[in-house]
């Protein structure tokens, strides 16, 4: 195991009808900005729960601001960090899931970039977007409302946000970004439509795979913890499938999602994120959900990096899937690795997401524009050895163009 710090000061108040914490949860004082995405927050009347919990603390100064994207747009969040300085705000209440999350994080950082008045200068946005957010010191306080859960985002310091008029979706971290609070109601996730549900399954199934599938450390904590939420996604995505309304399969969904990353199973161990990184691309070029390019891409990265990860390919085939070449005599070990890979590819597709670029409806015309963006954005040294050139990338692209399974 290597050596690490944790550290996670995130408080989790978990459980139906929790929103009413808000009063215990947000300073009295606080001149609070409610950020939220399309409107689902407003039509399930959660975003009415919210203000009615201010309420009762006592907030007087409580304003709205709406219409943060599926994958945040940088333009969007600077009106958000615009109205941050108009109105003095001190307190950000994220409300939905991990793209709000994000998108309020950015917020928080980005507010204090001014010079003679209070719009946030998009330039100095823009650099501290590059940089991953490390040049900036200060940042307002965060609280989140989850509804969606898939991100880990409300237990975590990190986010990504998308500009669409440069092509890039790129990801940033800062310490100061540590939500002060996260209120889970899985009762929340109940009016998600179907491919959200789905989607934030397999999101959170790639999120513990990205800190797991690399190079054995013998970090044995790390590795059971990562191997048991991997099978509790397996099978709480296949109950939430047969039966959506029941609400425990949804407390352990919502939870699985949240330690996903929280740093807890990536402390000590090596870690990937190449299918992150070339996902990343996928969306801003082409607007793919987020985690169904994941289910596109991982299964290819599985194949193309089989030699490097073998010894944790066959510790997932043993561990999560009950394949063992020891004493399964007709399969030897790259059978067993192709059988887990393939047992991968049929849980995204029982869940109803996409396992090729085909099912996307692309096609290698696609792989050129998405290698340029690579380039562009510096990805061209992925994965736990950052030996994954453009090169290796590219050959991930080329074998996910149809499925092998």
């Amino acid at each position: 195991m290597k050596n690490f710090q944790y550290y996670n000061p995130v408080r989790i108040v978990f459980g139906e009808g929790q929103i009413k914490k808000l009063s215990d949860l947000v300073p009295k004082e606080a001149k609070v900005l409610i950020t939220y995405g399309g409107g689902s927050a407003e039509r399930t009347g959660t975003l009415d729960e919210v203000k009615t919990a201010l309420a009762a603390n006592g907030n007087r100064s409580v304003f709205e601001f709406g219409g943060i994207e599926p994958n945040p747009e940088f333009t969007t969040l600077l009106k958000a960090a615009d109205m941050v300085n108009k109105h003095g705000i001190d307190f950000l209440l994220a409300v939905g899931g991990g793209s709000v999350i994000d998108g309020s994080k950015f917020v928080a950082l980005v507010s204090s970039l001014t010079e003679d008045d209070s719009t946030v200068l998009r330039d100095k946005a823009w650099d501290a977007l590059l940089s991953g957010c490390s040049t900036i010191d200060t940042a307002i306080d965060l609280g989140v409302v989850l509804t969606i859960p898939a991100t880990g985002s409300e237990m975590n310091n990190g986010g990504v946000v998308n500009h669409s008029e440069r092509q890039a979706k790129l990801p940033f971290r800062s310490p100061l970004t540590f939500p002060k609070f996260s209120i889970l109601d899985p009762t929340k996730t109940l009016t998600l439509p179907k491919r959200q549900v789905m989607n934030g399954v397999a999101d959170a199934f790639v999120h513990v795979i990205e800190q797991y599938l690399t190079y054995p450390v013998n970090a044995k904590v790390q590795d059971a913890f990562a191997e048991s939420l991997l099978k509790i996604l397996v099978e709480e995505g296949a109950a939430v499938k047969a039966d959506p309304e029941n609400l425990e399969t949804r407390q352990n969904i919502m939870w699985s999602a949240t330690m996903a990353l929280n740093g807890l199973i990536g402390a000590g161990v090596p870690q990937d994120w190449t299918t992150h990184m070339i996902g990343h691309e996928l969306t801003s070029l082409h607007g793919i959900d987020h985690a169904r390019t994941l289910t596109i891409l991982l299964p290819s990265v599985m194949r193309e990096l089989k030699d490097s990860k073998k010894d944790k390919l066959l510790q997932y085939a043993r561990n999560v899937w009950a394949l063992d070449s020891k004493t399964d005599t007709k399969q030897d070990d790259d059978s067993i690795i192709e059988t887990a890979i393939v047992k991968t590819e049929n849980f995204f597709r029982s869940l109803g997401l996409p396992v090729s670029l085909a099912d996307a409806q692309l096609d290698e015309s696609a792989i050129d524009p998405i290698i340029k963006q690579l380039e562009a954005h510096n990805m061209v040294k992925l994965g736990e050895h950052g030996n994954n050139d453009l090169a290796v990338s590219r050959r991930i692209l080329e074998r996910s163009l149809t499925s092998a399974a």
